[in-house]
């Protein structure tokens, strides 16, 4: 078994506004990353697209018809102010929804040893009816509930490491037992979520945030002290993270200096904890990261480690 590397070309085609830094540029980037000779191993398949059945594990009707009757035929729909939609938005965030779905599949029936879901629109601001923040529908939170409704997975937890707190990953979540939802992110930030004492009707939520300035150093006692012991603790059948790449030192959003490595460390130390919970199965699936660079050479090193399952 290999690392699955999910994507597809229609997530070049949702267009956002000149200077948006939710750009078609970040999948060319990601693509040069995966270029090189070490990862001529991935076994790279095109994310289908997500069905409305997928889509409705997490989000009502209103919400699945909302979006799809926002699509433009032509120009740019503001979903708010942040969040736009152009002819090509809706299908690129079905790819992300089928590609989250997919991976799941290949990773649960055991015919990949993890899985990378490179697509945008990024989800996890997506709550269960509202778009916001760049997001459309949640594609972790998806996965999640696929990996429980078509896979029969108990217990399933959720790593967000963006560097924005995934409020709508833990909308989704708030009042369920069955999927642990941790979050680590620069605090105060957008969207204004992500307090300590946001736990959850079960206490199955962990929001675990940083501070502006804070580093590689924070960050990983951050993870040895309070995030691995309470995922390891959990006992998930699968883990799925919201691989966010925001927290870089370069990217213009935020104010944490992670480097490419410390989101390799983080990879590695998620691993150890599927490894031991639930056969190593890992599905990663992409959220921000804004700044080119950072972005290529973190996902680089975090598609490397996985490799390494």
């Amino acid at each position: 078994m290999t690392t699955l590397l999910l994507s597809h070309a229609a997530c070049l085609a949702h267009a956002t506004p000149a200077g948006h830094p939710e750009r078609p540029d970040r999948m060319r980037a990601i693509d040069r990353a995966l270029s090189l000779e070490a990862f001529a191993g991935l076994d790279r398949r095109e994310a289908p697209s997500g069905t409305d059945a997928a889509i409705l594990l997490c989000h009502p009707e209103r919400h699945l018809a909302h979006i799809v009757s926002s699509a433009p035929a032509s120009g740019l729909t503001h979903i708010d102010a942040d969040t736009v939609m152009t002819p090509g938005t809706l299908e690129a965030a079905r790819r992300g929804v089928g590609g989250a779905v997919a991976a799941v599949d290949a990773v649960m029936a055991g015919e990949a040893a993890n899985a990378f879901v490179a697509t945008r629109p990024p989800g996890h601001h997506a709550e269960k009816a509202e778009a916001m923040g760049f997001c459309f529908f949640n594609n972790a939170a998806i996965a999640a509930r696929h990996a429980q409704k078509a896979h029969g997975a108990a217990r399933v937890a959720i790593l967000d490491w963006d560097v924005h707190h995934g409020n709508g990953t833990q909308d989704i979540f708030w009042d369920d037992p069955s999927v642990l939802y941790i979050s680590t992110h620069e605090m105060p930030l957008y969207p204004g979520t992500g307090a300590p004492s946001e736990r959850g009707d079960h206490d199955t939520i962990l929001n675990a945030p940083l501070r502006a300035g804070d580093g590689g150093e924070a960050f990983g006692e951050l993870m040895e002290a309070v995030i691995l012991p309470r995922m390891t603790a959990f006992r998930p059948d699968l883990i799925i993270i919201s691989a966010g790449f925001d927290a870089h030192w370069r990217d213009p959003l935020a104010n944490i200096n992670l480097t490419e490595q410390d989101f390799a460390d983080a990879t590695r130390a998620v691993m150890e904890v599927a490894d031991k919970a639930c056969g190593g199965r890992v599905v990663s699936v992409l959220e921000g990261g804004y700044d080119l660079q950072g972005l290529g050479a973190s996902v680089a090193l975090h598609v490397a480690e996985l490799m390494k399952a």
